[in-house]
């Protein structure tokens, strides 16, 4: 039981982060190239889930992926079941929560590539796909790293919109911060001080991780 809440709470934060990867990629890499209102705009966008309580975020994508909203309705008809009250549902939750936190560094990085390089590489022949990823993705790896492990290590412990949208299913949508408001419920305090240091621990590893990357990062640019 204790493993299966484990795994399932890792594989939400795994899928949300996929989710959230390519579409923080796209944004940093364009942000140079949208008007300076656009920008607003976007940046507005980007941080509302950061100032939005959770449970309001979750109570948007219950209403659009029920069975009766537009994305869920769509969805069936794709896909032939619902997607509110499963794991992914869960996983669509966490991704939309963490966005921001995955989706800075990475636009901070970006930002910060020279952009004489860029040019240079293009009039030497290389296309807008071979600058990217030759260039940019190199560069920008750290902040790239960096908003990966902040997006995974807050989809970990997501919890307001992922009751909304998810439920609280054992061994379907329940995940660690789900488990331990299920045993805080009923008074079990032995259950409870496991998944609490559970949770602390992989809070930790993946801090851990985050700064280890910055230290490095921080290192190498006083070096060259």
């Amino acid at each position: 039981m204790l493993l299966n809440v484990i795994l399932l709470t890792v594989q939400v934060a795994v899928v949300a982060t996929a989710i959230n990867l390519p579409l923080s990629l796209i944004i940093a890499n364009y942000q140079d190239k949208l008007p300076v209102k656009f920008k607003f705009v976007l940046d507005v966008l980007i941080s509302l889930p950061l100032a939005l309580p959770p449970v309001v975020t979750g109570y948007f994508l219950l209403i659009l992926f029920s069975p009766n909203g537009f994305l869920g309705d769509m969805f069936y008809s794709v896909f032939g079941f619902d997607i509110v009250f499963t794991w992914f549902a869960a996983s669509i939750a966490s991704a939309l929560v963490s966005f921001p936190l995955i989706v800075r560094p990475i636009m901070l990085s970006f930002a910060n590539i020279d952009p004489n390089l860029v040019n240079s590489a293009r009039s030497l022949g290389a296309n807008k796909f071979q600058c990217f990823y030759k260039i940019k993705l190199n560069l920008a790896l750290p902040g790239i790293l960096a908003g990966i492990i902040l997006g995974f290590t807050r989809s970990l412990g997501e919890f307001g919109a992922t009751i909304m949208v998810a439920g609280n299913i054992p061994g379907k949508t329940q995940t660690l911060p789900l488990a331990i408001y299920t045993s805080v419920q009923v008074g079990d305090e032995s259950k409870i001080y496991v998944l609490v240091g559970l949770s602390i621990g992989l809070a930790l590893v993946s801090l851990s991780l985050y700064n280890l990357i910055l230290y490095r990062d921080k290192n190498s640019n006083k070096n060259r």
